[in-house]
Formats: C-alpha cells, structure tokens, sequence
C-alpha cells in the first residue's frame, strides 16, 4: 500500500494527517483551564471524521499526544489520559457503527494499562469496517517511531531472519507503527505554527503542508473542505520534472 514517488496527482487526499494544535490557547482566551480547550477539540473530531468520506478521504491520522507532550503538568497530562479513556468509551459505538476501523500508533509501554485495554478492544470492535481508517497517534513521536523500528529490525539481523544486505528504505518501512498504511498525501496543522513537531517524519517525505491559523476547536468541516480544495490545486511531481 505504500505511496509510488514516481506518481503526480492533482485529485483530493486519500490519506490526511492533523497536528490538531491550539487547544490550550483556544481555552485561555476564554479564561477557562487548558483542559477545557482539549475536550473541546475532541468534540471537534467528529466533525472532521464525518466530512471525510465526502471528500473522498480514506484515511485520517490525528496527533493527539506527542511523546514530548509528558513534559507538561501534571494535572494537564492525567486530565488528558482521562479524556482519551472517556472519549474511548463514548464515541466506540458510533465508529461502530459508521464503518470507521481505528488503530492506535505511538509506544504503549508509558500509557496505562485501563487506557491500553481500551484501545486494544476498540480496534478490535472495529476491525472488520473500511469505509475510512481513523489513526492516533497517542505517545507518539516521529523520532521515537523510527527508533523502534530500527530496533525491531536490528533484532531480525540478530535473529539471523534477515541480513544487512536485505536492508533498505522499504524494508525499514515494515516496522514502522503505520507499516499498513498509505503515506499522508496532506499535513494540515492547526493553530497558527509552522512546524511538523516530530509528526510522521518518514511517512510525510513528500506530502503536501497546509498551516492554517485557525484553533483546532474552531477548525470547522467548511474550513477543512477548503483546505482540500486548495490541495487539488496543487501539482505533486515526488522529485520529478513535469514533462
């Protein structure tokens, strides 16, 4: 399923990724704690994910918490750990039933463990269904992805499955956390930043970026729509010259 480099396309997204930023700041301007503006932005998600299909995109993959996201409070962090559980719990059944299949990338080794049996027991709810594929990110870092992967593949050479002489780009590729997925056609972040934050390096090597200023909880199905315009008008050439 991985993406041909050598392809151009000017059609919409199959596969979109979020850095869905500004939650924090979308709450203190309006006096209340950062945890306000976090639940905000999860009540945010469905609007998206139900604009996709649309669209026509298959595929969507949200940043929800970066590895280095632990650096913050201690009561953001365990507020926002009870937010996924929760947000787990309420929205399964209609993911269900709206033929969503979600899968979690990111280490669960840091995430506790009432957490991980949610997740676990959500993909596996959700496993037969197709009409779009929901990817969070959660303990996830780019960085971190590789590093792992890297690690899974040194122990196939140790193992003597593999030798270095079988190593390269798509090799390393199968080990990655999204090793069943299609690299992102479209990075959209929220909130005003331009940076990627450490978000699917080694998947996004050639997708298109859209920085948008608005504040995730005001990023709005018609807001999204017009991003994807904007990215059919472009032209992807994956390094290559238009002939």
């Amino acid at each position: 399923m991985r993406q041909q480099m050598d392809e151009t396309s000017v059609t919409g997204p199959a596969h979109v990724a979020i850095i869905m930023d500004g939650n924090g700041r979308w709450a203190q301007q309006r006096g209340r704690p950062r945890l306000f503006g976090h639940h905000a932005g999860a009540r945010r998600v469905r609007e998206i994910l139900q604009a996709c299909p649309d669209h026509g995109v298959k595929y969507l993959t949200l940043f929800a918490f970066s590895t280095e996201n632990w650096k913050r409070t201690q009561t953001e962090v365990a507020g926002l750990m009870l937010m996924f559980r929760k947000y787990i719990q309420r929205e399964a059944r209609a993911l269900v039933d709206n033929g969503v299949r979600v899968r979690f990338i990111g280490d669960r080794i840091r995430l506790d463990d009432k957490l991980v049996s949610l997740m676990d027991e959500l993909e596996l709810l959700t496993a037969g269904n197709d009409l779009i594929h929901l990817t969070i990110a959660l303990n996830y870092g780019g960085r971190d992805e590789v590093t792992r992967a890297a690690k899974r593949l040194a122990y196939e050479i140790e193992m003597g499955r593999l030798t270095h002489k079988d190593v390269d780009a798509e090799t390393l590729a199968r080990f990655l956390d999204t090793h069943v997925l299609p690299d992102p056609d479209l990075v959209i972040r929220t909130s005003g930043e331009a940076r990627i934050s450490n978000f699917l390096l080694w998947q996004s090597a050639y997708a298109e970026y859209e920085f948008v200023d608005t504040l995730w909880p005001d990023f709005t199905a018609a807001e999204f729509g017009r991003v994807l315009v904007r990215y059919g008008q472009r032209e992807r050439r994956f390094g290559a010259v238009p002939v």
